[in-house]
C-alpha cells in the first residue's frame, strides 16, 4: 500500500453478482476511492452471493471515508473467524482491490508491486470439469482432446460424481466409482502419454477408499490426486498415509484450497500432509497473504498450485502472484464454461503460449468489469446441485 496517495479515502464498495451459466454466479468487488481510482476483485463463493452482499455491505459501512492507510486493517482473514468462507472471501476480494489500486497508482503491474518477477510465462492446466457436458467416458475424453487442440498440455477432471463416503453402503456406490474410473481411463488414453492429467476427487472418498482409487490409478500416470478425503484435523494422519502411498506410485497429493490464513497453511505443512498446496486469492486472504503463503510453504518443500476454477478476475490476480513465487507448480483455469467469461472483463484476456499465460504487464491486475454485461445477467439463485454436497469438504 505504500504506493497509495495518503489523502485517498474510499468513497464506495461495490458487490457485484453475475450469473453465467445454470451452475454458476461470479461475485466481484470494486472499490472506488474519492479521487476517481477503481480496482476490482473476485469473491466467488456459488450459492452464498446473498450472504456476501450483506458481509460486503457491513464492510463498506467501516471502510467508506477511510483514509488508505487504514483499509488493511479490514481486511485481515482468520481461519477461526466466525464468518467462515463467506467474510473471508468478500475480505480476499476487497485485499485485491486494494492491491489493484495501489498498483494503478504507482503505474506498474500488480506483479512487479509484488517483487521481482521469476519467471514471464505461467504454466496452466485445463480444468474441463464444467464445460463437459456429456458425463460419459467418451464425452471426458472428448473434452479433453478440445482442450489439447487448444493448447494445453495439462488437463483437470473431476471424474467421481456422486461418490459420498457417508453413502459408501449404497448398492450403486460401487457402479459410481468403477465409472469414474473409466473416465479417468477414457481421459488418459483420448489425451495420450505426453499431456499431464490431474484428478479431483472433491473430498469424496474415506481413507480405504482413497487408497483403493490410488492404487487403481496408478497405470494413468496422475500429475497428481487432488482432495481425496476430508482436510478437518481428525483426517490429517490418513492423510500423510495416503501422501506416502500416491508417492509410492509417483502420484502427488494436492489440497488445501479451502484453507483461509498463513497460520492454516502452515499447519498442514509442517507435517507434510500434501505435495502441493492450492491456496485461492478468493479465500486465502488476497494477494498478501497468498504471499506469504508461498514462501511459508516453500519452506516445507511443498509445490505452489493456486485453486483458480472461477471468473477472469480472480484468474488474472493470480498470474501475478505465480510470477513471483518461488515454489510455483501450475495454475488452474477454468476452460470455456461461459463466453461471459471474456466480455465480463470487456475481452480481456491472457495469451496462452505453449500451455503457459503470460501474466499482464498493464497497470494494477489489468481488467476492468463492464457493468452493461453485469446488468443483463443478473445473479440468479441455483438450484442445490449445482453446488458440492455439503457433506464434503
Amino acid at each position: 500500500m505504500d504506493s497509495m496517495q495518503s489523502k485517498s479515502k474510499l468513497a464506495k464498495l461495490e458487490p457485484l453478482v453475475i450469473n453465467v451459466s445454470s451452475r454458476t454466479n461470479w461475485f466481484f468487488v470494486r472499490l472506488t476511492t474519492e479521487d476517481g481510482i477503481t480496482g476490482v476483485g473476485e469473491a466467488s463463493l456459488n450459492g452464498w452471493e446473498p450472504l456476501q452482499v450483506a458481509y460486503a455491505q457491513m464492510l463498506a459501512e467501516q471502510m467508506l471515508g477511510q483514509p488508505v492507510q487504514r483499509w488493511p486493517q479490514y481486511t485481515r482473514v482468520y481461519p477461526h473467524g466466525a464468518g467462515g468462507l463467506v467474510a473471508a472471501s468478500v475480505c480476499s476480494a476487497v485485499e485485491q482491490a486494494t492491491t489493484d489500486i495501489a498498483a494503478k497508482l504507482a503505474g506498474k503491474p500488480v506483479h512487479a508491486l509484488l517483487g521481482a518477477a521469476l519467471r514471464d510465462t505461467v504454466r496452466v492446466y485445463a480444468n474441463i470439469n464444467r464445460r463437459t457436458r456429456d458425463r460419459a467416458p467418451n464425452g471426458f475424453a472428448k473434452s479433453a482432446r478440445d482442450a489439447v487442440r487448444i493448447g494445453f498440455d495439462a488437463i483437470k477432471i473431476a471424474p467421481f460424481d456422486g461418490v459420498i463416503w457417508e453413502d459408501n453402503s449404497a448398492v450403486d456406490a460401487r457402479k459410481k466409482l468403477s465409472l469414474g474410473l473409466d473416465r479417468v481411463f477414457a481421459t488418459r488414453e483420448a489425451i495420450g502419454p505426453d499431456v499431464d492429467l490431474l484428478v479431483d476427487c472433491h473430498w469424496r472418498f474415506d481413507e480405504p477408499i482413497a487408497a483403493s482409487v490410488l492404487r487403481e490409478l496408478s497405470a494413468a500416470r496422475l500429475f497428481w490426486l487432488e482432495c481425496p478425503i476430508s482436510e478437518q484435523p481428525e483426517h490429517w494422519p490418513a492423510l500423510a498415509r495416503l501422501r506416502a502411498l500416491a508417492n509410492e506410485y509417483g502420484i502427488r497429493l494436492a489440497g488445501a484450497e479451502t484453507q483461509v490464513g498463513m497460520a492454516a497453511f502452515q499447519r498442514l505443512g509442517s507435517p507434510k500432509l500434501f505435495d502441493v498446496v492450492m491456496p485461492d486469492i478468493k479465500y486465502c486472504g488476497g494477494f498478501a497473504e497468498m504471499q506469504k503463503i508461498a514462501a511459508a510453504t516453500a519452506n516445507f518443500g511443498l509445490g505452489l498450485a493456486p485453486h483458480n476454477p472461477t471468473g477472469p478476475v480472480c484468474n488474472m490476480a493470480t498470474l501475478h502472484v505465480c510470477a513471483v513465487a518461488g515454489n510455483f507448480l501450475i495454475l488452474e483455469y477454468q476452460l470455456a464454461e461461459s463466453p461471459l467469461y471474456s466480455e465480463v472483463v470487456k475481452g480481456v484476456e491472457p495469451q496462452l503460449v505453449d500451455g503457459s499465460f503470460v501474466p499482464s504487464n498493464a497497470p494494477g491486475i489489468g481488467v476492468e468489469l463492464d457493468d452493461d454485461v453485469i446488468r443483463a445477467h443478473p445473479y440468479r439463485p441455483l438450484p442445490a446441485n449445482a453446488n458440492l454436497d455439503p457433506r464434503l469438504g
